[in-house]
């Protein structure tokens, strides 16, 4: 089968410290996993810099930039207008050697993509990675991005994922949350198919080393994107778990972890409620360091329902550490309450301290839940299942 995945940005085996959800990784990922199993696959990505080549080959994967407006990296509002010369110069290239299917990463590559397919007869599939529209359980929004929207281009974001999401052949929702709020939109349920995120289970595995940690039990936390986090839950619970810490990883580089207002205002509810001692920011965090600081922790915490935190909480699992997440949240297909971690409801950090007091009074039964997310991050969540999945969805749509 030969197949196109357009992305707004992806790089040939795409490193990922600018990468902070692992979006360019997951699809670059994805494209060396679907060639490993036999197909023609070329990546079309927007030439983002000078330094990138027209074209390059890494991994049985061809890589082609396309020249679209400025040979920079570009936000929304300037990245919108050139969607057009983008759309066209995929068209002319697939005029000249058309594939079998199109599968677009992001609602602005969508609407390129369509634009290139439109009379061709070849099917589009749509991977969004994250929405704008709220979800229908829960306000699961990618809050980074439309943080730094305004209210009109949230607005416009939000129109067209529904276009994108209605007029595409078959969506890939990351999850079934997702797929509540595809739904909500008025996309027919038999047009969705649920492909999670694939997780590398080389890499983050319980074998190998782990950051180093004092005598204290960890909560392990990612920086949050926005206001909207649940993290406070997180820090009250811990005022009555004296004997644990928790480290929050990611965010800005070190140095400017004190400029950040978000964080900042985490610092200072630790401060309020007597935990300031033990609550640490990582800062800015490499990709290679991740599994690391996954394995040094007992529990990954995500409990916030309204905040993805993309393959972070499945990176966890796959490394042998069961997770803490909201039931009803983004994390819930992943997690089996009471087998591979626990599920609570956001905002009570009473009931949240309860149930981290009793997996952390209990060895056993945490090595237990550790191990079982290990042996589900693999059955589920392996790139060659992940990768066998989206091809036969890709088979149904042409």
């Amino acid at each position: 089968m030969r197949i196109a995945l357009v992305t707004g940005y992806v790089t040939a085996g795409s490193a990922t410290d600018n990468d902070p959800r692992g979006q360019a990784v997951r699809v670059a990922t994805l494209a060396s996993t679907l060639a490993s199993l036999g197909h023609q696959v070329t990546v079309y990505a927007r030439k983002d810099s000078p330094a990138r080549p027209a074209a390059e080959d890494a991994g049985g994967v061809r890589f082609e930039y396309v020249p679209a407006g400025p040979a920079a990296a570009l936000t929304q509002d300037r990245l919108l207008p050139q969607l057009g010369t983008f759309s066209n110069e995929l068209a002319r290239r697939w005029q000249q050697s058309p594939p079998d299917i199109v599968h677009a990463h992001f609602w602005t590559s969508g609407l390129a993509a369509l634009g290139a397919a439109r009379g061709t007869g070849v099917p589009v599939i749509q991977t969004f990675h994250t929405l704008g529209a709220p979800r229908k359980s829960v306000m699961s929004v990618d809050q980074a991005v439309l943080a730094s929207q305004t209210a009109e281009q949230a607005v416009v974001r939000t129109r067209m994922e529904r276009l994108v999401a209605k007029t595409v052949h078959t969506v890939l929702a990351d999850s079934s949350a997702e797929l509540d709020t595809l739904t909500g939109l008025g996309v027919p349920r038999t047009a969705i198919t649920v492909v999670p995120p694939g997780v590398d289970t080389t890499t983050f595995g319980p074998a190998g080393p782990a950051a180093r940690r004092g005598k204290r039990r960890r909560l392990l936390a990612a920086a949050p994107g926005s206001a909207e986090h649940g993290l406070e839950t997180v820090i009250q619970a811990l005022a009555t778990l004296p004997g644990a810490e928790l480290m929050i990883a990611g965010g800005p580089p070190r140095a400017e972890i004190r400029t950040d207002p978000i964080l900042q205002d985490l610092a200072r509810l630790a401060d309020r409620a007597g935990v300031s001692d033990r609550v640490m920011f990582t800062g800015k965090v490499t990709r290679a360091r991740i599994p690391a600081l996954l394995r040094s922790a007992d529990l990954f915490v995500h409990v916030a329902g309204d905040e993805a935190t993309g393959i972070l909480p499945v990176e966890a699992m796959a490394c042998g550490t069961a997770v803490v997440a909201a039931a009803g949240g983004a994390d819930r297909d992943a997690v089996v309450d009471g087998a591979t971690g626990v599920l609570v409801q956001p905002g009570d950090a009473k009931a949240l301290a309860r149930r981290i007091r009793q997996l952390l009074a209990s060895p056993m039964l945490l090595e237990g839940l550790g191990i079982a997310a290990a042996d589900r991050a693999r059955s589920r969540y392996s790139w060659d299942r992940i990768g066998k999945e989206t091809v036969a969805a890709y088979q149904r749509a042409a």
